[in-house]
Order: structure tokens, then C-alpha cells, then sequence
């Protein structure tokens, strides 16, 4: 009997080189056993280049669809296969995995390896190890090392300007003292994808002192940098840039209008909620998703909590003004959900004298309260000593005397 997750006609029809697995037959790699890696080790050299990268790709993609799947340790082999796309997109697909043991892999990939391509992959998958050190859920020595990786491949001059970008995009995270300086000269820089980067650095920083130039950037003719200073706008949460990103909701690119509706979440405000509760019934599937999410967000960050319910089914939006006002204007209800858990069937809009019934300031004021339960008597004696310790004399004996039969008895650690 074996306990293998992969079926043996998948191992199969792999080592015959038939063909690139089917979806369902991939999934079968999430979460692989000790020998499930030594098998695919020993055979992932031998298939054909394109079964290579479809696989890969197709990891990839089922990682995204469903968070469930772990295909990291496919990934970590798929990493050092001799072709460099396949490196790359193995390398892409780690982006979101922890394990610290993969920061002195990638740091040696970023400096080493012959292609560009995966070093850079490389910067961009080490960006969130320098997200996690700034949040100090890595230790310092392993933080450093991240940095240290990509300070030396930003700085070199001779380094290929896609592994120099990316670089600077995952250093933004950070407080070193030289980062705004590096995001300034990128910002200037004469490569247009040097200043995107540097815009999505900006972002990143969490340093107001960008503000302008991620809202002078939101009319920019190209939609790259356009998309870069929307996000950068959100993560800055710029009050200032809401009428602009109120008119990228509508922007030709869906992209833009998905990170518009996303940055309004993260502002917050009168205005950007009506937008997005306008954006919760779009035509457009994903608006309508990325409206909700947004408007989610919005309320749990920014707003009052009895709003978080959301809109009821009959709220159409067309109005000016936003359901939550509505809702105020109409005496509110909302509000009081809060008081009996979240859920409308934990919710009686008739127990409006719930505050005077349950919790009425008599019920917690006893006017003889403090005469009857502690009076001073009960703590001290009427002849105005304690009979058991007449003077401080004794008691300092009898306190000396535990002490002594304290230290007589024996540690059981020791």
C-alpha cells in the first residue's frame, strides 16, 4: 500500500512523455509528500521543454484560483531547471511563500544566475520578505540579507534595468534612510519603466512626502503609470486624489477602473463611498466585485461599523444621497444591530427601550450601597488594633519567620 497523493497513471503517463498533464491531474502536485519529491525530481529533467512551462503556468494559475493550493514544493524544483523561463515562472509563482529558507536562494539567483529574466523574478519574489522584515515577523539577519540582495543589484549601474526596477520596488517597503533618495533618482530616471517603478515605490513607502507626484500622475497618458499611481494614491490614502480616481473608476483601461475602486476603499469618505455603492450594481462582473470589496473595506477601516452590513437589496444607488445617510435620516437602525451581535435574525428593531429596561443607571447605583457592603468596620477593629498583632514588632517577627521556612525548602528545579 502506498500513501501517495499522485495516482500511479498520472506518474505514468508523465514518464512516457505523453503530454502535459491535464488540470484536474495537476492538482494532484499540491501539497507533495517526501516521495512525491523525489519522484518528480528524479523525472522533471526528462520531459520536453514546452511540458515544462505549461506546467509551471498552470500551477501558477490554480494557485491563484484557489488559495488552497500549495504548490510550493513543485515550484522549488521547477526553479532550478535548465531553462530560464521555466526558472522565471517557478520563481514568479513563489512570490507569496514564507519560508524564510527561500531568502538566501533567491538572493543568490538575483546575483548569479545568467538570466535576467529570472533575476528578476528573483527581485520581485523577495519583495514581500522585505514587507515581512519591516513587520518584523522575520529575524534581522535574514531581513538584512534581503536588502543587502537587492541594494547591490539596484545600485549596479551595469545591471540589466528590469532587475535595477524591481529591485527598487521591493526596497520601497522599507525605512532605510537612503530609499527616498534611490526613488527620487528612479523618478527621474529616462527610462519610463524605471519612473513607473519608482511611482509604485512611492506607494509602497507609505511617505506622505509623494503625495503630488502620485496625484500629478493619475493624468498620465500611459495606462502603466496611470495604474501605478492610482494603487500608489490608495496606499498613501490620499484624501486629495478622490475626484481624480472617481474618474478612473471609468477609465477605458478595466484595470485602471479595478485599482480606482480599490484606492477609494482605502481613502475612505462621503464621496468615495457613494461611488463605490453606485459601482456595487456595474454592468461589468469584476467592477461589481471590485466595488464590493472596495466598499467592504471602506466601512470596516473608515467607518461606522453599523454600515458594514452593507446596502439592503432595495438600495438603488441612484440617489444622491448614500444609503448610510439614508438610513441616519431615518432614525437608524443599523447602529443598534451592533448591540446584538452581527446578523439580522440576533436583531429586534422593537427592543428600542433596551438601553432603559436592561441597563438603567439605578440597577448599578444602590444608594446604601457603599453603607451596607463596606462599611469600616468590617475592616477594622473597634479597640483600633488587630488582636493577632498587637504591634509592628510581631508582625516583623512572623514575617522574618516564613521567610526562614521559605528558603528551608527545597527547589524542585534546582
Amino acid at each position: 500500500m502506498t500513501d501517495r497523493k499522485i495516482s500511479d497513471s498520472l506518474w505514468q503517463s508523465l514518464e512516457a512523455l505523453q503530454h502535459t498533464p491535464q488540470t484536474a491531474d495537476l492538482k494532484q502536485f499540491s501539497g507533495l509528500l517526501a516521495e512525491d519529491i523525489q519522484r518528480l525530481t528524479a523525472i522533471w529533467g526528462t520531459l520536453p521543454v514546452d511540458v515544462r512551462r505549461g506546467t509551471v503556468r498552470a500551477w501558477n494559475a490554480l494557485a491563484i484560483e484557489d488559495f488552497e493550493m500549495d504548490f510550493s514544493a513543485a515550484l522549488r524544483i521547477a526553479m532550478r531547471d535548465e531553462d530560464a523561463e521555466v526558472r522565471a515562472t517557478a520563481i514568479a509563482g513563489l512570490d507569496e511563500d514564507e519560508d524564510v529558507r527561500l531568502i538566501p536562494q533567491l538572493s543568490e539567483v538575483l546575483e548569479y544566475d545568467p538570466a535576467a529574466l529570472v533575476r528578476a523574478a528573483a527581485a520581485r519574489t523577495l519583495a514581500h520578505f522585505v514587507l515581512m522584515g519591516e513587520l518584523d515577523k522575520i529575524l534581522p539577519h535574514a531581513f538584512e540579507t534581503v536588502c543587502t540582495a537587492l541594494l547591490k543589484a539596484h545600485n549596479n549601474l551595469g545591471e540589466d534595468l528590469d532587475v535595477r526596477r524591481h529591485a527598487l520596488e521591493a526596497l520601497g517597503y522599507t525605512n532605510l534612510h537612503s530609499t527616498p533618495t534611490m526613488i527620487e533618482a528612479a523618478y527621474a530616471h529616462p527610462a519610463e519603466k524605471m519612473r513607473i517603478s519608482a511611482v509604485l515605490a512611492m506607494g509602497r513607502s507609505a511617505d506622505k512626502r509623494w503625495a503630488k507626484i502620485a496625484c500629478q500622475e493619475l493624468l498620465s497618458p500611459l495606462p502603466e503609470m496611470r495604474y501605478e499611481a492610482t494603487r500608489a494614491c490608495g496606499e498613501l490614502a490620499l484624501p486629495e486624489a478622490v475626484p481624480t480616481l472617481i474618474e478612473l473608476a471609468d477609465d477605458v483601461n478595466l484595470d485602471i477602473q479595478r485599482m480606482a475602486l480599490w484606492a477609494l476603499g482605502q481613502i475612505g469618505g462621503k464621496q468615495a463611498q457613494r461611488t463605490l455603492e453606485q459601482y456595487i450594481d456595474a454592468d461589468n462582473p469584476v467592477l461589481r466585485r471590485a466595488a464590493h470589496d472596495a466598499l467592504e473595506e471602506l466601512e470596516f477601516f473608515h467607518g461606522d461599523l453599523g454600515t458594514f452590513f452593507g446596502p439592503p437589496a432595495e438600495f438603488d444607488g441612484a440617489s444622491e444621497e448614500s444609503w448610510a445617510e439614508a438610513d441616519a435620516r431615518r432614525g437608524g437602525t443599523l447602529g443598534k444591530k451592533l448591540a446584538f451581535g452581527f446578523g439580522e435574525a440576533a436583531f429586534d428593531e422593537d427592543d428600542e427601550d433596551f438601553a432603559d429596561e436592561d441597563f438603567a443607571d439605578e440597577d448599578f447605583a444602590d444608594e446604601d450601597f457603599a453603607d451596607e457592603d463596606f462599611e469600616d468596620e468590617d475592616f477594622e477593629d473597634e479597640g483600633g488594633e488587630d488582636e493577632d498583632f498587637a504591634d509592628e514588632d510581631d508582625l516583623l517577627a512572623l514575617y522574618l519567620e516564613e521567610e526562614d521556612e521559605e528558603d528551608d525548602e527545597e527547589d524542585p528545579w534546582a
